[in-house]
Parts: structure tokens; C-alpha cells; sequence
């Protein structure tokens, strides 16, 4: 739970501890190269990038460690109340079937910061 963040919440039909965990930074220096990176951006460029583009939002792969990727939301995308249902429902739907070998998709976006985020 190192750099987790717990709070209480109420919603409508819920309340309890909520708990976030602390968000995985990539160490890169530069695009993601290797084969694995190059089949995922073309997933994310052919598949997912125009779907999300009609509300704004970009999705970037930022970074392969073994079969983990890391991606960033930005634009529309970034802070959007559905974001986390985008990457497990759209993305990472897409991206696993047509690379079977990702084991897991992380999203490293700062979805509190920017202009306007809907968070």
C-alpha cells in the first residue's frame, strides 16, 4: 500500500474507504521500441486512437516492461469519469486480442492535473 491513497466516500449507493494505489511511473528515455511496442501502437493507432478521438482524447503507449505496457490518457480522455471503464472495457479489451501476449495494461496518467479534468 506504499503511496496509496485511501479516503472515505459517499455516492449514491455506496459509501466506504475507497483506496487508490500509488500510480506506477515508467523511468523512460524515450518511445517504447521492440516488437512487442510496435504492436501495440499499432493496435492503439488503427483501433483505439479513432474511437476516442471523437471525444477528444488520445491514448499513448509510454513505455514495455517485459509483457506490461504503460499507457497515458490525455486530451478529452485525461480525468474523464470513464476513463478507468475505457482502458479495462476498450483498450484493454483490444490491445489483448490482438497481442495476446500483454499480461497487464497500466495507466500512468495524472488524471487530477491539467485544464480541465473531470475528476
Amino acid at each position: 500500500l506504499e503511496g496509496a491513497t485511501v479516503d472515505f466516500v459517499e455516492r449514491v449507493n455506496e459509501s466506504g474507504f475507497e483506496i487508490r494505489p500509488a500510480v506506477r511511473t515508467p523511468r523512460v528515455e524515450g518511445p517504447p521500441t521492440g516488437e512487442l511496442a510496435t504492436k501495440v501502437k499499432e493496435v492503439l493507432d488503427a483501433q483505439v486512437n479513432p474511437a476516442v478521438a471523437a471525444h477528444g482524447g488520445e491514448i499513448v503507449l509510454v513505455d514495455v516492461q517485459g509483457s506490461e505496457i504503460f499507457i497515458e490518457m490525455a486530451g478529452g480522455c485525461q480525468g474523464c469519469a470513464l476513463s478507468r471503464m475505457t482502458l479495462k472495457q476498450g483498450v484493454e479489451r483490444m490491445v489483448r486480442q490482438a497481442v495476446p501476449e500483454i499480461t497487464a495494461v497500466h495507466d500512468v496518467t495524472d488524471h487530477t492535473s491539467g485544464d480541465n479534468p473531470f475528476y
